[in-house]
């Protein structure tokens, strides 16, 4: 973590994804020591760490108490989105205890479709782009960019933070996908 912070530049910021032995292996029960290790680490990036990210297994059902009790032990002040795979976490429930702890709904898309409701559950929001329907496979096309500049502009004011991820790869796509996906959002009057 202080190796990434001494090679970047001053601005830049950095999203964490929680170790899979919180989110997969421990599944968000007994989190104190897993956030503790995390945070104490992360803590090395000072001002460039941005936020954290814990992506649930698929096959995690939805659990309104453990999450809570996880998202209770990151410090005040850090931003927590949370990216459940199953449907049953889709409740007013959970969007209730998302609300309550600041913490973002991570908005995902696969196949140029949002997968998770789009609930705004925090002053500042989390997408993650998984893989678009566009050729070369798998980037995202202008139209299902444009939707997602839409939904983000329309959601969120121009002064919030919200933070936009292309993990779909092959053959750089992720890099020319965000860079299309840069100037949409800005053309839209949003600082991107």
């Amino acid at each position: 973590f202080a190796a990434w912070r001494a090679r970047t530049p001053d601005g830049f910021v950095m999203a964490v994804k929680a170790s899979r032995f919180l989110t997969h292996i421990k599944r968000l029960r007994d989190p104190e020591e897993p956030v503790r290790r995390l945070m104490t680490h992360s803590a090395a990036l000072g001002p460039r760490l941005g936020p954290v990210l814990l992506q649930l297994p698929p096959t995690l059902r939805a659990d309104a108490r453990s999450l809570d009790a996880c998202l209770a032990c990151f410090p005040a002040g850090v931003r927590v989105a949370v990216e459940p795979r199953h449907e049953s976490w889709w409740t007013e429930e959970i969007r209730s205890v998302l609300t309550e702890r600041g913490a973002a709904l991570c908005w995902a898309d696969r196949h140029s479709r949002p997968v998770t409701p789009l609930w705004r559950t925090a002053d500042w929001g989390y997408v993650r782009f998984h893989e678009g329907r566009a050729r070369p496979w798998p980037r995202y096309g202008p139209a299902a960019l444009r939707s997602w500049a839409g939904r983000i502009t329309q959601t969120w004011p121009a002064s919030a933070d919200v933070f936009a991820y292309f993990n779909n790869d092959p053959g750089g796509a992720a890099v020319k996908d965000a860079e299309a996906f840069r100037r949409m959002v800005g053309a839209a009057t949003v600082p991107a």
